[in-house]
């Protein structure tokens, strides 16, 4: 009896292990950003190479269809996310941040704001997301918000976002890219000005 009793628990635990590393590779517990995960990082934001290819493994695969994410090919577009500012703090509604950065090594590129449940805010602001014919071929930079900034400039809304993440997209990436991240992509800086009204500079 007591061995049966020894049985079960191995087999309870077990059960419980897998299913906790399961759920916790695909990205679906504990409640986080479904994309900020993988094996390549450059300046804080990360990806996974592998997404979209043959190549990529059950949990890549959950955490995309949990993103629900156009995954294409590499060859065809890089994805790259990150939650937090420079300064390592992750990323919320009440502050405000400077997104900047230049010539990308890529045919055309976007930056697009998800709240925590990898959604785009509920909000009318259509201001959710910037790209290439926006910010041009050079230096370029935008404003991350709750509120439209005063002045001219690009402005990313995140009101209504909680805790968020970004998503920088890159399609049609130069071979360089691919090969040697580290050294073809100058990431985004992302600089966090205030929070809550209160300057953090």
């Amino acid at each position: 009896m007591k061995r049966i009793g020894v049985y079960l628990v191995a087999v309870i635990a077990g059960l419980a292990l897998g299913l906790g590393s399961a759920l916790w590779l695909a990205g679906l517990w504990p409640a986080r950003s479904t994309l900020a995960f993988g094996d390549v990082d450059v300046g804080g934001w990360r990806s996974d190479f592998a997404a979209g290819s043959e190549a990529a493994d059950p949990y890549t695969r959950a955490r995309v269809a949990r993103h629900g994410l156009l995954a294409l090919a590499k060859t065809e577009a890089v994805y790259f996310t990150r939650a937090a500012d420079d300064a390592g703090a992750p990323l919320r509604e009440a502050c405000t941040y400077r997104l900047s950065g230049g010539p990308m090594p890529a045919g055309w590129w976007s930056v697009t704001l998800y709240d925590r449940q990898s959604m785009l805010p509920p909000n009318t602001d259509g201001a959710l997301s910037i790209d290439a014919t926006r910010g041009g071929g050079g230096a370029w930079s935008a404003l991350i918000a709750p509120a439209r900034p005063a002045g001219e400039g690009l402005w990313i809304s995140s009101r209504g976002a909680g805790t968020f993440d970004l998503t920088l997209r890159l399609y049609m990436p130069e071979a360089g890219l691919l090969t040697d991240p580290d050294a073809a992509l100058s990431p985004p800086r992302l600089e966090r000005l205030s929070c809550g009204g209160e300057d953090k500079r």
